[in-house]
């Protein structure tokens, strides 16, 4: 149960004795009513209505202001009430409290903070995804920055607006070990968190992980069109590779070689068999069955741009909200997927982009060279977002960390993507490489 803390000068809302009255606020200031006696209104000074708000910390604080509180807020129904019984209702659309009385009383109007991490302290629930939230505190603390739209620190207006956690900078502790029990995690089953997301805003909640390193064919396979050969043979080296593989065995893969579109390939992820054999088949396998289980099918967005010349903001708004080339789909899920699997994808450019500190966040992601970002490890590697001004082209990171584009048909470097369901619980770690969390 949480606290109640008032402090300050209470809102009062005079309420008096009108037998079956309904009293509708507007705001907290506009009306009083007390006692009618003929023409003669009295009013009762010693009763008030005040607004009880939730705060950052879970309690409740009696709210100063002489508004209604707005968007951020939804009505607690159940801890709302009358010391002498009067009823109160509240119209969601109208945002509009109304009191019913019939005696003098004193009446509490609830609001509990829309905010998922302080949903997850008042539910006391041990979800991986709310142990990671509830890891938040301000923003920047422990790497996580809330994309709520609101903050005082440098480039929030840059946030993305979609509620989610994300982590940023150098090298937040967000390593998960995801695909082993043993007691030690072996490198190949570390994975990173790149947040906690509502992607379908229905109020569930999944933790987003991408391989810490690169890919081996053990892992994806050599089958389908779109296997390339051994990133060595490429046409690239390692002199900027950050991880811990032998890199002798790391593979290569096309994003889409279907040339009935065009020589240089396809940027319709729909049709891509590295989307469908290598990482929703031959990795899915590779995981197995108890692990994959844990994944959920998702929606991925396709949404195109024409240039890598733009912030993480306009490529996550680009991400959701723009076509793809002619008719490619600007979605990728279970509903349109033709009955494959949709467990897997690649990071979009946002997600790098919103990796960097905040003060990168103004910065076209083709520019980020180098930078101080922990989802960089120094390879050419894709994304799962094209480009919208061309039908062969797609967005890639290059080996020092500039976002850029290049035709489908070329060979980069993979790491699989994928949300974890929102009812996977946490078991132990501190999201150390030498403590990763362990889930259930």
């Amino acid at each position: 149960m949480k606290n109640i803390i008032k402090f300050g000068v209470p809102i009062i809302l005079l309420l008096g004795i009108y037998i079956s009255g309904i009293y509708l606020f507007d705001s907290p200031s506009d009306v009083v009513v007390g006692l009618y006696n003929g023409d003669k209104k009295e009013i009762d000074t010693s009763n008030t209505l005040a607004i009880m708000y939730e705060n950052d910390n879970g309690e409740y604080v009696e709210s100063t202001s002489s508004n209604w509180l707005g968007d951020g807020y939804t009505f607690n129904a159940t801890l709302s009430k009358c010391k002498n019984g009067s009823k109160i209702y509240y119209d969601s659309a109208t945002k509009k409290v109304m009191v019913e009385a019939n005696t003098n009383d004193r009446c509490y109007v609830y609001f509990d903070i829309l905010n998922f991490r302080n949903t997850c302290i008042k539910d006391n629930s041990n979800t991986f995804a709310c142990k990671i939230a509830t890891t938040y505190t301000t923003d920047g603390e422990n790497g996580l920055y809330y994309h709520d739209g609101v903050g005082t620190y440098t480039n929030a207006s840059q946030e993305a607006g979609d509620n989610s956690y994300r982590y940023s900078g150098a090298d937040p502790n967000n390593y998960v070990c995801f695909g082993s029990d043993a007691g030690t995690c072996p490198d190949e089953y570390l994975y990173r968190i790149i947040g906690v997301f509502d992607e379908d805003n229905d109020g569930e909640y999944n933790v987003k992980l991408i391989k810490a390193d690169y890919t081996t064919s053990a892992m994806l396979g050599t089958d389908g069109r779109d296997y390339y050969d051994l990133y060595q043979y490429a046409g690239f080296d390692f002199l900027f590779y950050k991880g811990k593989m032998d890199t002798s065995t790391i593979v290569a893969y096309r994003w889409n070689y279907d040339t009935s579109v065009s020589s240089y390939g396809s940027n319709n992820w729909a049709t891509s068999e590295l989307n469908k054999t290598n990482l929703n088949t031959n990795y899915l396998n590779y995981l197995g069955s108890s692990w994959s289980s844990m994944i959920e099918d998702s929606t991925w967005h396709l949404g195109g741009m024409t240039s890598s010349s733009n912030t993480a903001k306009s490529f996550y708004n680009g991400e959701r909200n723009n076509a793809g080339y002619g008719s490619n789909p600007t979605t990728y899920g279970p509903e349109n997927a033709s009955g494959n699997s949709t467990k897997i994808g690649l990071m979009y450019p946002s997600d790098y982009g919103y990796a960097a500190y905040p003060d990168a966040w103004k910065i076209s992601l083709n520019s980020y060279a180098s930078p101080n970002v922990w989802l960089y490890i120094g390879l050419y590697e894709w994304t799962i977002t094209p480009y919208s001004s061309a039908s062969d082209d797609v967005f890639h990171l290059n080996d020092n960390g500039i976002l850029g584009g290049f035709n489908a048909y070329s060979g980069f470097s993979v790491r699989p993507v994928f949300y974890l369901k929102s009812n996977i619980s946490y078991v132990e770690g501190n999201g150390t490489k030498t403590s990763p969390y362990r889930i259930n």
